[in-house]
C-alpha cells in the first residue's frame, strides 16, 4: 500500500496534470468568431449595432403589411381619380406579378405542410361545397335586391351572379398568407374550385340567369398552374435546398403581396372607372353584401362542422373571395351589355378590402398551428 514516489509519482502526475491544464485553457479560451463577423470588425462595421437595424427593419415591413386595408382603398380611389396611374399593370405583367407573390408565399411552406393537408381532406372538401353553395346563394339574393328593390339595370344583377358563380382567386391565398392561415389549404382550394368551375360555372350561370356561358377549362387549368401552384411548388424547392437564402428573402415577403393586390385591385377598377363611377353606392353596397355574407357563412358553418379556428379563418378568406378577374372576362366576352362586367370589377376591390380587413385583425390573434385552433 505504499505510494510512488520519485520518478514514478511523476509519471503518474503528469496526466493529471496535463487534463488540468487542457481543462483550464478550454474555459478561458474566447469563442470563435465567424468569418463574416471577422471581415465586418475589420471594414470597421459592427455586427452588435446591425442587429437592432434589421430588427427594426423588419418591425417595419410588419407595420407597413398591417396597413394593407389602407393601401387597397387608396388604390381603389386613386384608380376612379386617375386611372391611367394603374391601367398599366395588366396583361401579362399582372399575371408575373400574382406569380411572384405566390412564389414568395410558397418560400415560407414545406414540403410536409401539403402532406398534412391531403391526409385531411375533409377541410378542403368542405370548403369546396361552401364555395359553390353560399355564394351563388348570396349572388342570387343580391340580383333579387338589385332589380326587384333598388331598381338596378338588369346586367347588373346578372354580373352579381355570374361573379358569386366564379372560383376562389388567387388574392384569397395573398390573404390567407397574411392573415397566418392554413396557406397550403387555401392554395389547394383554389386549385380544386378552379377545375371545378369548368363545370360549376356554366352549370350555376346558366340555372340562376338563364344564360350559357362557356368556361374555356383547359385555360382555367393552364393558369391556375402557371399562377398558382407552380411558383408555390417552386418556392418549397427553394426553401428546402436553400433554407437560409429562404430565410432572408421571406421577410419581405408580405410587403410584395401587399403590392401586388394594391395593383391588381387599382388595374381592374381603373379599366372600369366610369361604369362603377355610373352605378354609384348602390352597386357597391349590394357587391359588399354578397361578400361579407360568404366570409361570415364560410367561417360560421365550418365552425359549426367541428373544424378548428385556423380551417375556418382559411375556409372564411376562400369562400369570401372570388375570381373577380375571370368574372370580368368572362362578362366581357360572353354578355352584349358592357355594364354586367361593373359588379365584378367593383368585387375585385370590395372583397381584398374586408379579406384585408380580417387578415389584419387575425394576423394579432395568432392560432395553435398545430391544432388548427
Amino acid at each position: 500500500n505504499r505510494r510512488p514516489t520519485g520518478v514514478m509519482a511523476k509519471l503518474l502526475r503528469a496526466p493529471r496534470a496535463l487534463l488540468s491544464r487542457s481543462c483550464a485553457r478550454f474555459a478561458t479560451k474566447k469563442p470563435r468568431r465567424a468569418k463574416n463577423v471577422l471581415l465586418m470588425r475589420r471594414r470597421g462595421a459592427s455586427p452588435e449595432a446591425d442587429a437592432p437595424t434589421a430588427t427594426k427593419f423588419v418591425e417595419f415591413v410588419d407595420g407597413m403589411t398591417t396597413l394593407f386595408p389602407a393601401w387597397v382603398a387608396t388604390a381603389a380611389i386613386s384608380a376612379l381619380w386617375k386611372p391611367n396611374l394603374y391601367t398599366w399593370f395588366c396583361g401579362d405583367l399582372l399575371v408575373n406579378g400574382i406569380a411572384f407573390t405566390m412564389l414568395g408565399m410558397g418560400l415560407t411552406m414545406e414540403a410536409k405542410d401539403f402532406r398534412e393537408v391531403l391526409k385531411v381532406p375533409q377541410a378542403m372538401l368542405v370548403g369546396l361545397t361552401l364555395q359553390y353553395t353560399i355564394m351563388p346563394t348570396m349572388g342570387f339574393l343580391a340580383s333579387k335586391i338589385a332589380t326587384g328593390v333598388i331598381g338596378l339595370p338588369p346586367a347588373y344583377a346578372a354580373g352579381l351572379i355570374l361573379v358569386s358563380c366564379c372560383p376562389g382567386g388567387t388574392a384569397s391565398n395573398i390573404v390567407s398568407y397574411l392573415a397566418q392561415a392554413d396557406v397550403p389549404l387555401s392554395v389547394l382550394m383554389t386549385a380544386a374550385s378552379t377545375m371545378s368551375a369548368v363545370f360549376a360555372t356554366p352549370f350555376l350561370t346558366t340555372g340562376l340567369i338563364g344564360t350559357l356561358v362557356p368556361v374555356d377549362g383547359f385555360g382555367l387549368f393552364a393558369s391556375t398552374l402557371k399562377v398558382v401552384l407552380l411558383p408555390v411548388l417552386l418556392g418549397v424547392m427553394l426553401n428546402t435546398f436553400a433554407p437560409r437564402t429562404v430565410a432572408k428573402v421571406s421577410k419581405v415577403s408580405p410587403l410584395a403581396a401587399v403590392i401586388v393586390v394594391a395593383l391588381c385591385c387599382g388595374s381592374v377598377i381603373g379599366q372600369h372607372a366610369s361604369s362603377i363611377s355610373s352605378a354609384g353606392p348602390a352597386l357597391v353596397g349590394l357587391v359588399t353584401f354578397l361578400h361579407a355574407g360568404g366570409f361570415l357563412l364560410g367561417y360560421v358553418l365550418t365552425r359549426l362542422g367541428g373544424h378548428g379556428r385556423r380551417t375556418a379563418r382559411t375556409i372564411s378568406i376562400e369562400v369570401g373571395m372570388q375570381n373577380s378577374a375571370l368574372g370580368v372576362i368572362l362578362a366581357t366576352l360572353h354578355f352584349a351589355d358592357p355594364l354586367t362586367a361593373a359588379p365584378c370589377a367593383v368585387s375585385a376591390c370590395v372583397h381584398s378590402l374586408l379579406g384585408s380587413t380580417l387578415a389584419g385583425i387575425w394576423r394579432l390573434q395568432p392560432t395553435n398551428k398545430e391544432a388548427g385552433t
